[in-house]
């Protein structure tokens, strides 16, 4: 096994200018995070220096069989933290031969939106807290849980140390790391209040970068949970009954927000989102109704609410920004699996343009 982890931690710039990028996308599914690799003549830095390549998209649930073939246009550039030196990780979206946007390819209007003038004049920021549960291989239930079996009841859990309380800690801090080495603005790392599950928070990042970085994180979760033998679920309610759901709470706010004033914009904003509430919940992530339930810090999936401090509403105002009079807001309905671009867009579009 050490000539084999000698081999995989070889350092290609001792022997070659070459390097290696890992093109990945999302698969049909929506959730399902792909990837493959190829090599290139030299270091790159520039995602339009790239090369555009294929896959096959009827294994991916994305095109026929007849016609399966999907192209991959880079769209940002990442370090890699497994290969190390100039080798990188490449976020791209899907197009059909004909430079068409796949169905499944939500970059594509995100970044429309995020382009428009009155949207990028406003500089509209990020934070996105990913939640997520560490599962068992091969038994659908949470790491340190016995099979078929409960631990203690919710309270020591969350930010615990210990043992019995922080499950799964080494894979939390390797992909803190691993985020920091790629260039993620991953701000922080918290267990959660269910056992085996954790949170990390990207941001404050701006526009159509929050959904790349977002997902990339994502991808190097799973790429370490694969190395560390578990599984990683962002099942908005893993575990049935008495237990914390999973959310990606959205943190928001535009130029005018964090300028003086802010906060009579912010409740403006909290009015445009109240009047599309069922557009917004309905993509905000499959399964959500099973959390937003009005328990465990949430809020009624059909109801919207907001308050300051509230972390039973639907969309949260901190007390900093009160007391300050501008600021940011919480959006705290997005489910685990919502896709970054969609929410991040969304809020954009309906505070900005609506």
């Amino acid at each position: 096994m050490s000539l084999l982890s000698d081999l995989v931690n070889l350092n290609l710039s001792d022997a070659t200018q070459k390097i290696i990028a890992e093109y990945i996308w999302i698969g049909g599914s929506g959730m399902d995070i792909r990837s493959k690799a190829r090599t290139l003549p030299g270091p790159v830095s520039d995602p339009s220096k790239l090369p555009k390549w294929n896959y096959d998209g009827s294994s991916t649930g994305q095109a026929a069989g007849e016609d399966s073939e999907v192209i991959l246009y880079p769209q940002a550039i990442f370090k890699d933290p497994f290969r190390k030196g100039n080798n990188i990780l490449v976020m791209c979206d899907a197009y059909t031969p004909a430079g068409d946007p796949i169905p499944t390819n939500k970059r594509y209007n995100a970044a429309k939106i995020f382009s428009h003038p009155n949207v990028a004049s406003e500089v509209p920021w990020y934070g996105i807290e990913q939640e997520y549960t560490l599962m068992q291989k091969g038994v659908n239930w949470p790491i340190g849980w016995p099979v078929g079996g409960f631990p203690g009841p919710q309270g020591p859990y969350y930010c615990g140390v210990g043992a019995d309380k922080a499950i799964g800690r080494d894979i939390v801090d390797a992909h803190y790391k691993a985020c920091l080495y790629a260039g993620i603005g991953i701000s922080g790392v918290n267990g959660e209040v269910m056992p085996g599950q954790w949170e990390f928070q990207v941001g404050p990042v701006e526009g159509i970068s929050a959904g790349d970085q977002v997902w990339v994180a994502r991808y190097l979760l799973e790429r370490i949970t694969e190395i560390s033998g578990v599984n990683v679920s962002f099942d908005p309610k893993p575990v049935p009954g008495d237990w914390n759901g999973a959310g990606a709470h959205c943190n928001y706010s535009t130029k005018t927000m964090r300028n003086d004033g802010g906060l009579q914009v912010i409740k403006k904003a909290i009015e445009k989102l109240q009047l599309k509430h069922k557009e917004h919940i309905a993509a905000y992530g499959e399964g959500n109704e099973r959390r937003l339930t009005g328990k465990h810090e949430t809020a009624d999936i059909n109801t919207f609410s907001w308050g300051v401090a509230n972390r039973g509403a639907s969309v949260r105002v901190g007390r900093d920004t009160e007391k300050e009079g501008k600021g940011y807001f919480e959006d705290r309905r997005p489910a685990s699996n919502m896709d970054p671009y969609v929410v991040t867009s969304m809020i954009a579009e309906t505070t900005i343009l609506g």
